[in-house]
């Protein structure tokens, strides 16, 4: 991914973006089939860290301790940062926190991981598998390799970055999560998205977007076809503004080859929201 310039590291630590930890959930957007604006998701609201949790750093090596002994202490915090050791390709990693955590998972995860995370900032400095960041609520979840499929499913809020790229089903029944993609993407990714942006820096597989809602699918390279009622629109201002706004929180400087005006949007036709027998090859 394109390393951040002075300017954008200093827009990235002034707002975060609504991502933070101790943010919880956000203000999404969908455009209503009359062309305006709906609020989506509420207002962001203060998550804090519970009560006698430690400023200090916590290390977990899963090559000597379980994931469920980690994951009952991230439960259960006794401090705000974690370090997690030798993963080794274990499902469930930091499932289900619920508190503004710092974790580094320092390897490959497994299935899972970071699953309904709702405040959490986690990082993996590795590959993942199936559904990282599933029915994710609130944080920031980053994946500095490759995604398995069915990355950020059904997740409602926050922000899901995956440096490298995502296979099939990418951002599948998203509910407003903001997912960004640094490479390519499989084929039906955004099946069925309801609400959230899914950025993609490389190229989309076939069937992308079948059956989308009211998500925003933002794609730099080439498209291998389109699912049922997906289309290409237009990229207006606003469009651009909020992709800027959207690659800077990942990490990435919207200049250059990743300017912007050099993505394409796609989105909802709006042919299939009322079931009609003329259609059903569609469905």
């Amino acid at each position: 991914m394109a390393p951040l310039s002075e300017e954008a590291r200093a827009r990235r630590s002034h707002a975060t973006y609504g991502y933070e930890a101790g943010a919880r959930g956000r203000r999404g957007e969908a455009e209503t089939p009359s062309g305006g604006e709906a609020e989506v998701l509420s207002e962001p609201a203060t998550v804090l860290a519970p009560a006698g949790t430690a400023e200090r750093t916590v290390t977990f090596d899963l090559g000597v301790t379980t994931v469920r002994a980690l994951n009952s202490e991230l439960h259960a915090p006794t401090a705000t940062s974690y370090e997690v050791l030798r993963p080794q390709g274990a499902h469930a990693i930091a499932a289900g926190v619920h508190a503004p955590l710092t974790i580094d998972v320092r390897g490959h995860a497994g299935y899972y991981c970071a699953g309904m995370n709702d405040g959490g900032l986690i990082t993996v400095q590795g590959n993942v598998g199936t559904g990282v960041a599933e029915n994710m609520m609130s944080g920031v979840v980053r994946v500095r390799g490759d995604a398995s499929q069915s990355a950020g499913a059904t997740a409602h809020g926050g922000l899901l970055v995956i440096e490298g790229s995502a296979s099939m089903r990418c951002g599948i029944s998203m509910k407003g999560v903001d997912i960004v993609v640094g490479g390519d993407i499989g084929p039906m990714s955004a099946f069925m998205a309801q609400a959230g942006r899914l950025v993609v820096c490389g190229d989309a597989g076939d069937g992308l977007g079948d059956s989308i809602y009211e998500a925003r699918i933002y794609v730099r390279g080439t498209v291998a076809g389109l699912g049922a009622d997906c289309v290409e629109k237009d990229l207006r201002a606003e469009h651009r503004a909020e992709l800027a706004e959207l690659l800077t929180a990942a990490g990435i400087d919207p200049v250059g080859e990743y300017a912007p005006e050099r993505f394409r949007r796609y989105g909802s036709a709006r042919r299939l929201y009322h079931f009609a027998a003329g259609n059903s090859a569609a469905y």
